[in-house]
């Protein structure tokens, strides 16, 4: 059995322990007794708000939650109609090991997990690669034609020519912070304005084989799947998927994602000042504050939110967890309580689109085999059509199962933006049926379809966050804005935390980091600090935070 340590979501831009300060016995720090009981605005609650509600009640403050659509964010697991655990996740749906910090919740909670079925997995069972009307049947990669050996073969190349990949990867295992910053650091200024696609063709590896490989690796990839819908952006993004093994070893929540958030809301805690017992819900009256609308500075120096029925609060602290877009789009921020350049850094934030089609079905008869050819029905499958990528969710064999017909991003997405659930179920059976032309799709559904697309919602205006190329010093000002110690006055205790302002977005992972970012940053606004033995982010930041670029 190996003895080498497994690859967490540590760093590399910052490279701090977050599930070793949620795991101390110390705890996250305190405030002093004449703050409990302080009210602090938290603006959404999925992810990061629930997470940082949840610390902050702990401290002793009261968290008051404003949600202005569904309880649990992008964390949205839709049930179907007449079931009560046969859901459609709309939005996160498969989480990597190496988000330890993600899954402290999850563990705490008793949670169950199971890996989730990628292609090329045991999970999935099979595989499909339709590319070009070619399509080949694989269990693994072994199965596949040598071009696709080749292809993978030139990416872990490339990874090595160009980032050192080992040598950051085992600095990452082995949370040996000075290696990975100075393997790292140098790399931003590489890479911060060059694209995934020039990191691909720039390396040798790829330069010795034909644009077909280039080709194939856009629309296939090797993981979760494609990823020609990165190709425009920062390399840098993609690094950090790579290095910290998000797209690898990824489990999905059993019962759905947003039960975590469901669970934790009316998850009893220790905290301080309040009576053993309390809950983010008891404190919340058992409900979310509506839309949020206005947030502005006050006469005694805190903070007011007005919400969409014309009431307002104050507040010692506000947390802004929603897209960045909303900031200027959907609530009326007073100009000054930004710096111009992180007002900079959040409007020119680039969110990438998505796209999801579910039905449920009677059983999962994609299991049945085709005696014909011994193998199954159907098989999760990639493909150059209209659905890129279908997935299959066996419930057992005796329960309805659930098919994830379509899920697609950037134009692919855009392409059924226009329509509704039928029309998008037709386009996605049209293509499938090119695919395995004798298998009987329709006769399966039961109940009506569940769809998603993230920028036709007025809550979101996009699905996650996609850095474009010179985009990283703008994340460095939105995620180091929780160290607020030498700002003016007039733009503190206001903070920000979710996926879009941490270094991975589309990962849960960054909500959970910088929703804990944002629980040290509003500590200590309030006066508040960490226990010495147990030093927080804001705490180390100075000697291990992200290195600056000059503008």
């Amino acid at each position: 059995m190996s003895n080498q340590k497994p690859v967490t979501a540590f760093g590399p831009d910052f490279p701090f322990a977050y599930d070793d300060w949620l795991a101390h016995p110390a705890g996250l720090g305190s405030i002093p007794a004449d703050r409990h009981g302080q009210a602090v605005a938290v603006i959404g609650a999925g992810a990061a708000g629930i997470i940082a509600g949840h610390e902050l009640m702990k401290l002793g403050l009261k968290p008051e939650i404003y949600e202005s659509g569904k309880f649990g964010g992008r964390l949205r697991s839709e049930p179907f109609e007449g079931t009560e655990d046969v859901i459609a996740e709309l939005g996160g749906m498969r989480f990597p090991v190496s988000s330890r910090a993600f899954y402290h919740y999850v563990d705490a909670l008793k949670l169950e997990s199971r890996p989730f079925p990628n292609p090329l997995t045991p999970a999935a069972g099979s595989t499909v690669i339709d590319l070009e009307g070619e399509t080949h049947f694989a269990r693994t990669l072994d199965d596949l034609p040598q071009l696709y050996h080749e292809v993978a073969a030139a990416y872990r190349a490339a990874l090595e020519e160009h980032a050192d990949f080992t040598a950051l990867t085992d600095a990452v295992r082995n949370r040996d912070v000075v290696r990975l910053k100075a393997i790292w650091d140098p790399m931003v200024a590489k890479w911060d304005e060059r694209t995934f696609y020039d990191f691909v063709v720039s390396s040798q590896a790829f330069q010795n084989l034909s644009f077909r490989h280039r080709e194939v690796f856009g629309q296939v990839g090797f993981g979760t799947g494609g990823w020609d819908s990165d190709f425009p952006n920062s390399m840098l993004e993609i690094l950090r998927v790579n290095l910290l093994e998000l797209d690898d070893h990824q489990r999905f929540i059993v019962g759905g994602v947003e039960n975590v958030l469901h669970c934790l809301w009316r998850q009893p805690a220790i905290c301080a000042h309040w009576p053993e017992g309390t809950t983010l819900a008891a404190l919340n009256g058992g409900a979310t504050l509506g839309r949020a609308v206005k947030i502005s500075r006050n006469d005694t120096g805190g903070l007011t939110v007005t919400d969409l029925w014309g009431v307002s609060r104050d507040y010692a602290a506000v947390l802004v967890t929603c897209q960045s877009h909303l900031l200027t789009t959907s609530v009326a921020v007073d100009e000054a309580l930004f710096d111009q350049k992180l007002w900079m850094a959040l409007d020119r934030t680039r969110y990438m689109q998505a796209a999801k089609t579910f039905v449920m079905v009677d059983r999962p008869f994609w299991n049945d085999i085709d005696p014909a050819i011994g193998r199954p029905l159907l098989s999760m499958t990639l493909t150059d059509r209209n659905t890129r990528g279908t997935y299959f969710f066996d419930n057992g064999p005796d329960k309805p199962g659930v098919i994830c017909l379509s899920y697609s991003w950037m134009t692919d997405a855009l392409k059924v933006l226009p329509y509704g659930p039928e029309k998008r179920v037709e386009l996605a059976l049209a293509a499938l049926e090119r695919i395995y032309p004798d298998v009987d799709i329709r006769s399966h559904i039961r109940g009506n379809p569940i769809c998603v697309s993230w920028e036709a919602d007025e809550n979101f205006l996009g699905a996650f966050k996609g850095a474009l190329p010179g985009h990283y010093r703008y994340n460095h000002r939105m995620y180091g804005h929780f160290m607020q110690g030498e700002m003016p006055m007039e733009q503190r205790g206001i903070f920000l935390a979710g996926d879009g302002i941490s270094w991975t977005p589309a990962w849960v992972e960054g909500s959970v980091q910088t929703a804990l970012n944002a629980v040290w940053g509003i500590m200590t606004h309030l006066e508040g600090k960490c226990a010495a033995e147990n030093p927080g982010p804001g705490d180390l930041w100075p000697t291990v935070g992200p290195v600056a670029l000059p503008d």
